[in-house]
């Protein structure tokens, strides 16, 4: 399993909407590997903390190997 890169994990987590308000604009987004735990509960390779740009929600999002995405918090 090759799994996805940080590059499309961040085209990803950009290309997935505001839980609140249904923008696609964010001020802050940060990619990183998961930790150990989420990486064997849920599957989850990559964690994405973004704050959106218009209502200032703030989001996680996990991203499994495949690109999915595996929960939004």
């Amino acid at each position: 399993m090759a799994g996805i890169t940080k590059d499309r994990a961040e085209r990803i987590a950009r290309a997935h909407a505001c839980e609140v308000c249904g923008e696609y604009n964010y001020k802050k987004l940060a990619v990183k590997p998961a930790g150990g735990e989420l990486r064997k509960s849920l599957n989850v390779t990559w964690l994405a903390n973004k704050t959106c740009g218009v209502c200032g929600a703030i989001h996680e999002l996990g991203i499994n190997d495949d690109g999915d995405i595996v929960y939004v918090s």
